[in-house]
């Protein structure tokens, strides 16, 4: 990999403060700064939710890097991006946007607490959001750190569609669990809409109406590396994150508690550029 910085992408579904904080969220926050300290590069992205106040975090377009479109189940949605500081962390955030799937006010489930039909879809239009969004930057990431459900397509899009891309085409997968995956079904069809580039109707016959842990199980076979973000994490999840051949690194809550769980995670992600 050369002496180069190392560049690390952060693909979050939540960060504090721009949410509540949450283990995620306050994990997301702090990790890229950290990684920051160690001399990497780094890139956060989350999704641009509507509960976030544009105003009171100063989040701004950025035209250059709009003006894209994504189809997803046939339909062309444009793609927006905006982007905010953390100055205390120097800390640059970017969020994906798109008034049908990230303007409501809820993150996940409606008031009545019904998971969002279109979930899977939001999903969809968020990984190839950041995706596209890191091509037009021309940033070529070493490692991509997926942290939270809504992340969990965009290991099969980065092995599959956008494989051959020479911005991502050395770049390794991280996938970060938690106890956040969804117990509820997607809705039916979610493997045909997940079908874009070079992806097969074969690639995604294990997700055709999946739960939340499927989801999650299917994200894991192409990962490069798997850290258990949480204890809490489903236990039918962590036996099939063993079973694969790829590094697991176990939470640890004294590393939490004495703050090296931050040397941890920079030096799994150094194991998987040797």
């Amino acid at each position: 990999m050369g002496d180069s910085a190392k560049k690390i992408l952060f693909v979050n579904s939540e960060m504090y403060p721009y949410l509540p904080e949450s283990r995620i969220s306050k994990l997301c926050r702090e990790l890229p700064q950290g990684i920051q300290e160690r001399h990497k590069e780094i890139r956060a992205f989350m999704p641009r939710y509507g509960c976030i106040n544009e105003r009171k975090n100063q989040l701004h377009e950025v035209i250059r890097l709009s003006g894209m479109n994504i189809i997803v189940g046939d339909v062309d949605r444009p793609l927006v991006i905006k982007v905010a500081s953390i100055s205390a962390a120097r800390l640059q955030v970017y969020f994906i946007d798109n008034e049908d799937y990230f303007r409501r006010k809820q993150l996940f489930h409606d008031d009545a607490g019904k998971f969002f039909p279109d979930n899977g879809e939001r999903a969809i239009f968020f990984a190839r959001g950041v995706l596209e969004t890191v091509k037009k930057l021309r940033w070529a990431p070493d490692i991509i750190h997926c942290s939270g459900w809504i992340t969990h397509v965009l290991p099969l899009y980065l092995k599959k569609a956008y494989k051959d891309d020479p911005i991502f085409s050395n770049s390794k997968l991280v996938l970060s669990l938690y106890e956040d995956t969804p117990k509820e079904q997607f809705a039916a069809g979610l493997g045909e809409t997940l079908i874009f580039g070079g992806i097969k109707s074969k690639d995604v016959s294990l997700v055709e109406n999946p739960s939340g842990i499927e989801l999650a199980k299917f994200a894991a076979q192409y990962a490069d590396g798997i850290i258990m973000g949480s204890p809490d994490v489903d236990p039918a999840l962590t036996s099939h994150c063993a079973s694969l051949d790829i590094p697991v690194l176990e939470y640890n809550d004294e590393s939490f508690a004495d703050g090296s769980f931050m040397d941890n995670y920079n030096a799994f992600y150094d194991s998987l550029l040797k």
